[in-house]
């Protein structure tokens, strides 16, 4: 297995964002649309970067090349769902099977886990990307739900499934 490095995205890494997120065999499996250019990357990345945000936004290097990127971000503003945070990873074709994905896993799971109070992370995944399913349920998340024609996908309408990991090991206060 190849060594990855997995690091903290800066706004310097907008091209790599175009790049993996654009490629045409990685934007299917995700909500991105095609033709993603690095100019959408430079306006986006400031806000998602901005100090204080809850949201962590990650890269991993393969060689010293970004190959993927991964992120946790609040899917509300609510109070109630504050212990919650939406899951997301895109590796290159090129990067897959060579750990690049369970190093983000690693790392986001970590962060979630023993930094940011989270106690549910939640995620969907196409229901034929195998590849994606086989690595969340290597970290522990489950199927809680099927959403049929979630997204137009190439023309046509394709399935999600809903999964979610909770926190394997609560905090607790310590013994008095």
């Amino acid at each position: 297995m190849s060594s990855v490095t997995v690091r903290r995205a800066t706004v310097n890494d907008a091209a790599a964002f175009a790049r993996v997120m654009g490629h045409p065999d990685v934007y299917p499996q995700l909500l991105q649309l095609p033709f993603n250019d690095a100019e959408v990357w430079r306006q986006r990345l400031p806000e998602l970067l901005a100090p204080g945000k809850p949201d962590l936004l990650l890269v991993a290097e393969l060689h010293g090349e970004v190959v993927g990127n991964g992120g946790l971000h609040l899917p509300s503003q609510q109070l109630r769902r504050r212990h919650a945070m939406n899951l997301g990873i895109a590796v290159l074709p090129h990067a897959q099977g060579q750990g690049v994905g369970s190093a983000l896993m690693q790392a986001l799971c970590g962060y979630a886990d023993g930094w940011a109070q989270v106690l549910r992370i939640e995620l969907s995944v196409f229901t034929d990307n195998e590849r994606a399913l086989a690595l969340y349920r290597k970290f522990g998340f489950v199927q809680e739900g099927l959403h049929r024609a979630y997204a137009l996908r190439g023309g046509e309408y394709a399935d999600v499934y809903s999964m979610a990991r909770l926190h394997p090991r609560p905090p607790r206060l310590p013994a008095a």
